[in-house]
């Protein structure tokens, strides 16, 4: 493993023989120059790890040459070195992007402790970034794993909305995926670099959720032995992600309600208000509108959060998509768990593409992450699909018959639709009356029969 390289830039010819050897003897590889002009062309020669300047140069202050080697190498950490008395100076090289400055004399542990943590600073910034390329690779809307028409208009609606701050809610059955879209909203979004802060509204109980949301002041009830700052607070100028958001109860959905009116609340047992500015997005389940009607929630919360609805359809309505989702996590799962697993048998896709999937993608990846536990050899079985489920296996038909069987069930919808109306169905269909008549006579299907009494 190669040493980390430093360059030191000093006028002082001594003093840059004597911290060229004691960086040395610390296990670093350095480079040591007297001139600026030297420095420049050292940096675009070969890459540092960090530069020691003297803040008081021939030709021009340590400031300045600190901003030519950003220039070339923007990560690069910088310690200035500067005299006694000189603290504005180095206040001033901070701010224009000095890592520190040490002020002569210095301690030599003392400068080997400020590389250190400049080494480490730049070590966390590093895997901060990487964690969040890892983060966007995962959620881009461009790796939402979707073939589907109706998870391709899906994915334009949320890139379209992402980056305004308006209310997005998402609706649909459990296991479509309404986190995975929360957070690919966030990562698009401008505020991408704050926080993303979820909570299942389900998961906790009543009496904890209005602490869980808001806070509360120490001693506001038995167990509150500290100050709790609250999600909202958490989530301040980041994406506050409201799941299951209509197992809410009333008394919490008014409080709610003034979050989202006034941007501001007031934590558990406290009378001063906390102003907060975050972008909300909730997910549920529930009819919320039959939820209304049965008082279970407010109708004014409702409009509240029913800004920009994203409906994910469940997965047995984008079958097509399931072959791209199977791909996925066989690659995911096989890599996870060391195996060597290249695909499946026909029949394993065929059982997959027979079900219709209750629990949606979840489940899916659940059977999936089974099937590659299990298995002993490349590709995976139908024996290792679904094994609990009885799954009637009927036989593949021919795509003319598929094709006339979903016509005919189509016309018999926009019969239904329009009470037998040709007119009205013909247009709906997009085509001539003429033609729609034909496709009647084709099926033998009579437009009187759809009539009201």
């Amino acid at each position: 493993m190669s040493l980390p390289k430093i360059l030191v830039v000093d006028d002082d010819k001594n003093l840059l023989e004597l911290l060229k050897i004691r960086l040395e003897s610390a296990n670093y590889e350095v480079v040591a120059v007297l001139r600026e002009e030297s420095a420049v062309n050292e940096m675009k020669n070969q890459v540092f790890d960090l530069s020691i300047i003297d803040l008081q140069l021939f030709n021009m202050d340590g400031i300045s040459l600190m901003e030519e080697l950003h220039l070339i190498n923007p990560e690069m950490p910088v310690i200035i070195l500067t005299a006694y008395g000189s603290i504005e100076s180095a206040v001033e090289a901070m701010r224009r992007g000095a890592f520190n400055y040490l002020t002569k004399p210095f301690d030599p542990r003392e400068l080997l402790f400020q590389i250190e943590n400049a080494f480490e600073k730049r070590r966390l910034t590093n895997e901060i970034k990487r964690l969040k390329g890892l983060l966007k690779e995962r959620y881009d809307f461009k790796n939402i794993v979707a073939k589907s028409e109706k998870m391709q208009r899906v994915r334009e609606l949320v890139s379209r909305v992402a980056e305004t701050d308006s209310t997005i809610f998402i609706y649909g059955e459990s296991g479509t995926g309404k986190e995975l879209i929360a957070k690919a909203l966030h990562l698009a979004s401008d505020r991408k670099d704050k926080p993303f802060v979820a909570i299942n509204c389900a998961a906790i109980p009543e009496t904890l959720l209005e602490s869980e949301l808001f806070g509360h002041k120490k001693g506001a009830f038995t167990d509150a032995i500290r100050d709790s700052k609250g999600l909202f607070a958490q989530a301040h100028e980041g994406t506050i992600f409201l799941d299951e958001i209509g197992d809410m109860s009333l008394s919490i959905q008014a409080k709610l309600l003034r979050v989202l009116q006034e941007r501001q609340f007031h934590p558990v047992g406290s009378e001063k208000s906390v102003e907060v500015n975050v972008r909300v997005i909730v997910a549920t389940n529930k009819d919320l509108e039959a939820e209304i009607k049965e008082g279970r929630f407010r109708e004014d919360l409702f409009y509240r959060i029913h800004v920009i609805p994203v409906y994910l359809p469940p997965l047995r309505e984008r079958k097509e998509d399931i072959p791209l989702l199977v791909d996925y996590f066989l690659k995911y799962f096989s890599q996870e768990m060391g195996k060597g697993v290249k695909g499946m048998t026909p029949a394993a896709i065929q059982k997959l593409m027979l079900y219709d999937w209750p629990g949606n993608v979840r489940e899916l990846k659940n059977t999936i992450e089974y099937a590659v536990a299990m298995t002993q050899e490349k590709v995976i079985t139908e024996d290792l699909i679904l094994p609990a489920k009885g799954i009637l296996q009927e036989p593949l038909i021919y795509l003319r018959e598929a094709r006339e069987t979903f016509e005919r069930g189509y016309l018999i919808r926009l019969l239904e639709l329009t009470t037998g109306n040709v007119s009205k169905a013909s247009k709906l269909a997009g085509k001539y009356r003429a033609d729609f008549y034909n496709l009647l006579k084709k099926y033998n299907i009579r437009p009187e029969n759809f009539k009201k009494a």
